[in-house]
């Protein structure tokens, strides 16, 4: 590890008042119970307590991520918004990218539109000498070391300089030497004027802070002041003993009564009026300059990352080799059509689109929701954030959907549409897949992780494939499956297709006797302009996208708590 260091300019000390905070479940267990408490501005605090006392969750109320169900948190007067800087107990940050490149795009997400492109790269430097992180700066951030993963998070919040800093578990999982070192760097930010607020279970992290909290296993406050108060208040050498000593107690109140009656009185940081810093927005760069910065990680990201390229660009490639296989050529020939052939490769066309797009958004927000959580308190928004997705996966699935029509038209296995045709054909496939992207996108909002959302890919194709028409035509299903068809995308591309392709009239004139009582069965299935069909897709893409938004909204911590 090297030793460079470099001197950051003193930050705007900030002081906080935690008065009566309480925190329950839906079950209504209480979490935390009557917390008050107060920070000044440069201290190092350290929240310690058993598994389940709620420190994280006192953590995340002080940092507004969570808003308490009774009681406020002040900050002081020089608190304002993008003067926070959360790190959370996983390293979440995008693996793929090399250090400097990651940090660049954070700095573009936090800084304000009029910072260039000089001063970012400036801004990098300095905080990777702060962290001592210069010479690890083109390594892919999954290679870094488990501390060094974790100053890296550390380095995307002091992009904007907070005044406070609050850390879950910062040395969690770290070996003693980089756990040390860490809080070295944490005592230094300290030191600089900021102020810092982790949790741990480490206790012999507690004796390089100026102050710990104490919490019982029932979220009540059984002591916070100085380590060597506590020591003396617990009756201890050490603190690494004191869970013992709150467990000993008959009383689960013993402690925090205790402390009650011999707490001093405190006097909390000057705080403004209405600084309820749950209520405190966070500083935002504007939705288009969001948009691009997220779409140009997003490029990177994928194209860094050649696996998933590689599945991406030749999955398709692999069923458009399944269907070469499987469907003969001449089946639209005029003088000698093949309808149930026609209606098989018109189905698989549509569902070939909707399955590309379908695959390509279910992974997409599930992997990542940890990060979009954390971005979010940096000011990301969510619209941007999903058109970021569709303007990277969309220019994909065109070139596959392009690919998928274009060798099948040369190889005879679509009808001898001209120039005109041939990109309605087009437009069709490419509003299907964009609105399967957009239920993908929904679908991955709306689960927590990656093998939830492979577990709803056959949910999602089997509808698609029964009640669109093409294994049993709409007019001859049951009323509930004719109701059901209507919300099927994948039904009006394949009707789109059909139309455009002039089934009906190659089945009406093309001389197969299966002709005429087929199309019978179809009704109007394929009569209607192919701009309705367009216009029902275009809608379940607007529909999914404003779905997959209002979700991530309803998860984000601050608007349900």
């Amino acid at each position: 590890m090297t030793t460079e260091q470099t001197t950051s300019p003193p930050r705007a000390g900030v002081g906080i008042a935690a008065q009566g905070l309480g925190q329950s479940v839906r079950s209504g267990r209480q979490i935390l119970t009557d917390i008050s408490l107060s920070i000044a501005p440069g201290e190092l605090v350290a929240i310690i307590g058993a598994s389940g006392a709620g420190k994280t969750t006192l953590l995340e109320i002080l940092a507004g991520v969570q808003r308490p169900a009774a009681g406020t948190v002040t900050y002081d007067g020089s608190a304002a918004a993008g003067t926070i800087g959360v790190v959370p107990q996983d390293d979440i940050i995008h693996r793929e990218l090399p250090l400097a490149r990651t940090l660049r795009y954070a700095a573009r997400l936090r800084l304000p539109s009029s910072t260039g492109p000089a001063e970012i790269s400036d801004r990098v430097a300095e905080v990777l000498a702060e962290l001592r992180l210069t010479d690890r700066a083109a390594t892919p951030v999954g290679l870094l070391s488990g501390g060094e993963r974790k100053r890296a998070s550390i380095a995307v919040e002091l992009l904007t300089r907070p005044g406070v800093f609050f850390l879950d578990e910062p040395t969690s999982g770290l070996d003693p030497a980089i756990a040390v070192e860490l809080l070295r760097v944490l005592r230094a930010l300290a030191d600089t004027g900021a102020t810092v607020v982790l949790t741990t279970h480490q206790i012999t992290d507690v004796d390089h802070c100026d102050r710990v909290v104490v919490l019982t296993r029932q979220g009540r406050l059984a002591f916070t002041g100085t380590p060597a108060a506590a020591r003396d208040f617990f009756g201890l050498r050490s603190l690494v003993e004191v869970h013992l000593r709150l467990d000993e107690v008959t009383q689960p109140a013993e402690w925090p009564d205790r402390f009650a009656e011999q707490r001093p009185a405190e006097q909390p940081p000057r705080t403004t009026d209405d600084a309820d810093v749950a209520a405190t927005p966070a500083r935002r760069v504007g939705r288009l300059r969001q948009w691009a910065v997220l779409t140009a990680r997003n490029t990177e990201i994928v194209a860094r990352n050649r696996l998933t390229l590689a599945i991406l660009l030749g999955s398709p490639l692999m069923v458009l080799g399944m269907f070469a296989l499987l469907f003969r050529p001449g089946a639209f020939e005029p003088t000698r059509p093949s309808p149930t052939v026609t209606v098989m490769i018109l189905f698989w066309i549509a569902f070939g689109g909707f399955f590309f797009g379908l695959t390509y958004g279910l992974l997409q927000i599930c992997t990542e929701l940890p990060i979009l959580r954390r971005e979010r308190l940096a000011g990301v928004r969510l619209i941007p954030y999903l058109l970021a997705k569709v303007a990277v996966l969309l220019p994909l699935l065109a070139l596959v959907d392009l690919a998928l029509l274009g060798v099948l038209r040369g190889m005879d296995r679509l009808p001898p549409v001209g120039g005109a045709d041939f990109a309605a054909l087009y437009a069709t496939l490419l509003l299907s897949s964009a609105a399967a992207l957009a239920l993908g996108l929904l679908c991955s909002a709306a689960v927590s992780d990656a093998a939830q959302a492979t577990l709803m890919l056959p949910m999602l194709c089997f509808p698609q494939v029964l009640f669109v028409g093409a294994i049993l035509p709409v007019p001859a299903m049951a009323v509930g499956g004719q109701c059901l068809s209507y919300a099927m995308s994948n039904r009006w591309a394949f009707e789109g297709l059909g139309h455009t392709a002039g089934v009906e009239r190659l089945w009406r004139d093309g001389g197969s006797p299966l002709g005429p009582p087929l199309l019978a069965t179809y009704g109007d299935s394929f009569s209607r302009p192919v701009w309705v069909d367009w216009l029902v897709l275009g809608g379940f893409v607007l529909l999914f996208l404003g779905a997959a938004w209002a979700v991530l909204l309803r998860r984000d911590p601050r608007r349900a708590s």
